[in-house]
């Protein structure tokens, strides 16, 4: 159940993570990169979740994207390389929606995996 809470920009983790993955060259991401800078966070997934619903001002430029999760992959590794779950950005009309990170076992993890632990492929 999502927890609102009251909007606030990207933390550098929530930045860092969509940065790494928009930097991907995939159809949209030049659009959605430029929206990173204007995104609030405005809800979290769930009490202590990492995962985030986004919102970006409509006069942002959007992209040219159905609703959904962007196209574009980004597997997580441990620092082992041991693969550890997947982060999946949410986009709503060509615009961010949420960044979602979806792992693999029973812990549920306390942050977003730094940028050099998550593996791009467009």
């Amino acid at each position: 159940m999502a927890v609102q809470i009251p909007p606030r920009p990207l933390n550098h983790g929530e930045k860092e993570v969509l940065e790494c993955i928009l930097g991907a060259d995939f159809p949209g991401s030049a659009e959605l990169r430029s929206q990173v800078g204007e995104a609030e966070v405005v809800s979290l997934w769930g009490d202590g979740s990492v995962s985030v619903d986004l919102r970006v001002p409509e006069d942002t430029a959007k992209a040219d994207l159905v609703s959904g999760v962007a196209p574009v992959e980004a597997t997580v590794v441990d620092d082992t390389g041991e693969l550890v779950g997947e982060i999946l950005v949410w986009v709503d009309r060509g615009r961010l929606a949420g960044l979602e990170y979806a792992w693999y076992g029973a812990d549920a993890p306390t942050s977003l995996p730094p940028a050099e632990n998550i593996n791009v492929l467009a």
